[in-house]
């Protein structure tokens, strides 16, 4: 994460289009989050089991406010679209054209950034096991889990604002995963929104 925000800082700083000052922001965001999606999926795919429980046992509480900033961070992008946007349509067919890259560069992003960022909580939970066992119950409990088990918990919630056949087993399992539900459900309107919207200014005239 911190090599993310370095490098889309960077990005922000030399930038060499002479972009909108929305638009540079949106484009350092862009960089940086992808390159922190990069390296953090390539790191989870080829975690072990034991490596999961290794890094989910050393974190801390601050895991949870780094969630709630990438999170806040993340909504916040979808409304630097918006505002975007609404700006593209006084625009020359060049710059409305870079409007619709970022936005799409942005959205599918955001998309991806908060179950990823879940993923890494829910399997914080489940290693730091509480005096009543685990937070989360997965069917196959004998096996040990590596992160695409959690990926696939998260992006459950991510599709369709619904848990799937993981028993939620602890109070702020249930809450953090209240919390994901509610977003996801807000987050799918507004990027079905967005898309109608790129999808209209792309066919208007």
């Amino acid at each position: 994460m911190v090599i993310g925000v370095a490098i889309g800082i960077i990005a922000y700083v030399i930038e060499p289009w002479h972009l909108r000052p929305i638009q540079r922001a949106l484009f350092a965001w862009d960089v940086g989050m992808w390159l922190y999606l990069a390296m953090i999926w390539a790191r989870m795919v080829s975690a072990s089991p034991e490596e999961v429980q290794r890094v989910a046992e050393r974190e801390d509480e601050g895991a949870t406010a780094v969630l709630a900033i990438i999170t806040a961070a993340a909504v916040a992008s979808l409304v630097a679209i918006v505002v975007e946007l609404s700006a593209a349509k006084g625009l020359g067919p060049r710059q409305a054209s870079i409007n619709y890259a970022l936005t799409g560069a942005t959205m599918v992003g955001a998309w991806l950034l908060i179950p990823t960022v879940f993923t890494l909580q829910y399997a914080r939970y489940y290693h730091q096991a509480g005096e009543d066992g685990a937070s989360l119950k997965f069917p196959e409990q004998s096996q040990p889990l590596d992160y695409w088990d959690f990926l696939y918990f998260s992006f459950t919630i991510a599709v369709a604002s619904q848990t799937s056949d993981v028993s939620l087993c602890s109070r702020r399992a249930r809450r953090t995963a209240l919390g994901q539900s509610i977003l996801s459900f807000f987050f799918n309107a507004a990027v079905l929104g967005l898309s109608v919207n790129i999808a209209a200014g792309l066919l208007g005239p």
